[in-house]
């Protein structure tokens, strides 16, 4: 393995953690909110499952636009990639 591979596979490792800290607090702040019941909880449930599905429909032509020849690491960084943008948002309006 060169130092560059290392090195990506590091960073590879290192946005899997972010992901995973952003995704357990969006569940924590997700089930807070539902908890609570009510409209508001009703509303985030609802959307809840509309990302899911729409996030894994949308995960593979993703994917595929690389071709067949993806390494694995670039096919865990393009994966990453898809599901951080959208956790990352659902955080930060969860925060509020």
């Amino acid at each position: 393995m060169t130092r560059h591979d290392t090195a990506a596979w590091t960073r590879l490792a290192f946005d899997s953690w972010a992901l995973s800290v952003d995704a357990a607090s969006v569940v924590w702040l997700r089930s807070l909110r539902m908890m609570a019941g009510g409209k508001l909880a009703e509303r985030e449930a609802e959307r809840m499952v509309t990302e899911k599905v729409m996030a894994n429909l949308l995960l593979w032509p993703f994917l595929l636009q690389g071709g067949p020849c993806q390494s694995a690491q670039e096919l865990s960084s393009r994966t990453l990639r898809h599901y951080s943008g959208p956790v990352q948002a659902n955080r930060r309006r969860l925060s509020r």
